[in-house]
């Protein structure tokens, strides 16, 4: 458990500190009265806020600095290459180093319990489900979350009861997290460059699970029955140990009846649209009544959470067309969001894809191909490469030319031209990337009418 020994005092300093985990971490050291400094390759909305509440951050920095050096602890992210001049610089001073979910993990054994969400879609959207249930049930908790709750931002803490985050499995980074309730949503192959071969991925989750009291994962994903045997949630298994049945749309949003082994319990009606997130409630919700949470304080804390950013977010207007933003970067993603894009929109939808990482677009081209083939009205922007080099094969141009029909652009300008001879009232786009596509929209919103 939490010793205030343990953290009080400590200088960190964290290499790649806007990253939405990284900046996430180094507000909860600060909550334990850390000294905690960094750097990052750019400015953004997150290194504005950590220099906000006194966090110093050097941006791009072109030698390593008396921050660096005076550090105890130097934390990096997965992004950072490993040639990197400021991480070779604390090797070389002889500092404490630990990767991202490393200190993610010693931060798990300060709380008396801890829930922890994996898979290949959705961790975020669940984590802060999680989030809003704890809070409704009025317990202490803290929240850990890979993206931007409306409510919470990506962290929030009220005592240490209950911490709640996400398990990545990007470089086995899910290896280094251990949570006492272990949920997995689904399993894709996804970060493959990570991974020998599908049952090395297979096998990582299965770890993941097995150290857990208590996992839960998915019956409706065949990835997930891949990995053993656990309690069970779903829509269409009618053996899954919690099940959404009766299931109801109004637009986009559900409800639906929890059946927990066989008995109902009660009704659920999600503010969140997209049928993909009754699986994240239900996970959340067989998570917590684990706990011996009754079952309206979890659906109220369920029909609280609204949106996470980048999820399914309506962002504004183009041209008199909805412009909405998600998160999509993977086929199966993308396949779901364009599905209920295509319900919801009432005149033409105009889809914009930025690949995110060659390695990604290269591994998993066939399936990136057959799902944008029955996308229409489709544009595949450049790729965002990450910590990635430049790869033809994996390229976005080569995507586009794969897929056939749609358009390529390399530049905002391109783009804008595009959607300006395109889009009339009524019409809708969509955005999707984990990548800059997310600021590009907004960007483009904002310069529509100079």
């Amino acid at each position: 458990m939490y010793s205030e020994r343990k953290w009080k005092n400590k200088r960190f300093y964290f290499i790649g500190i806007g990253g939405v985990s990284m900046s996430a971490l180094a507000k909860y050291l600060l909550s334990c009265g850390c000294e905690v400094s960094g750097s990052d390759a750019c400015a953004g909305e997150r290194t504005e806020e950590l220099l906000s509440l006194g966090v110093p951050v050097s941006i791009a920095p072109e030698a390593p600095g008396p921050r660096l050096r005076t550090a105890d602890e130097v934390v990096y992210t997965g992004a950072v290459k490993e040639e990197d001049a400021e991480l070779a610089a604390a090797r070389k001073w002889g500092k404490v180093i630990r990767r991202r979910s490393e200190l993610l993990g010693e931060i798990c054994g300060d709380f008396r319990h801890v829930v922890a969400v994996a898979g290949s879609h959705g961790k975020t959207t669940c984590t802060a489900m999680c989030a809003h249930v704890l809070r409704s049930a009025g317990v202490p908790f803290a929240a850990h979350i890979g993206g931007e709750d409306r409510d919470f931002g990506n962290f929030c803490m009220t005592g240490r009861d209950f911490f709640v985050t996400e398990a990545c499995e990007y470089q086995k980074n899910i290896s280094d997290v251990t949570a006492d309730r272990a949920i997995l949503l689904n399993v894709d192959c996804d970060h493959m460059e990570c991974y020998k071969d599908r049952a090395d991925l297979v096998a990582t989750f299965r770890a993941y699970c097995d150290r857990a009291e208590a996992a839960f994962a998915c019956a409706d994903d065949a990835g997930c029955r891949e990995t053993g045997d656990y309690i069970t949630f779903g829509i269409d298994s009618p053996d899954a140990d919690y099940r959404a049945a009766d299931l109801r749309r109004s637009g986009e949003k559900y409800s639906f009846s929890v059946e927990e082994y066989g008995k109902p319990l009660c009704r659920v009606k999600l503010n969140a649209v997209g049928r993909y997130n009754v699986y994240n409630a239900l996970a959340a919700f067989a998570a917590m009544r684990s706990y011996g949470f009754g079952e309206r304080e979890i659906a109220d804390g369920l029909e609280e959470f609204s949106a996470v950013r980048r999820r399914f977010e309506r962002v504004g207007n183009f041209g008199g067309a909805a412009v909405i933003c998600d998160y999509a970067h993977h086929p199966r993603e993308i396949a779901a969001t364009v599905a209920t894009a295509e319900r919801i929109c009432r005149g033409r939808l105009y889809t914009v894809f930025q690949p995110h990482t060659y390695s990604r677009t290269k591994l998993l081209m066939p399936e990136f191909v057959k799902v944008l083939r029955g996308v229409k009205n489709l544009m595949i922007y450049k790729t965002y490469p990450a910590r990635e080099y430049y790869d033809e094969e994996g390229s976005a141009r080569t995507l586009a030319a794969n897929v056939g029909n749609c358009l390529y652009a390399e530049s905002l300008r391109e783009l804008r031209a595009w959607l300006k001879n395109s889009l009339r009232q009524g019409d809708a786009v969509l955005f999707l990337g984990a990548g800059d596509i997310y600021y590009a929209a907004k960007y483009l919103i904002g310069e529509q009418n100079k």
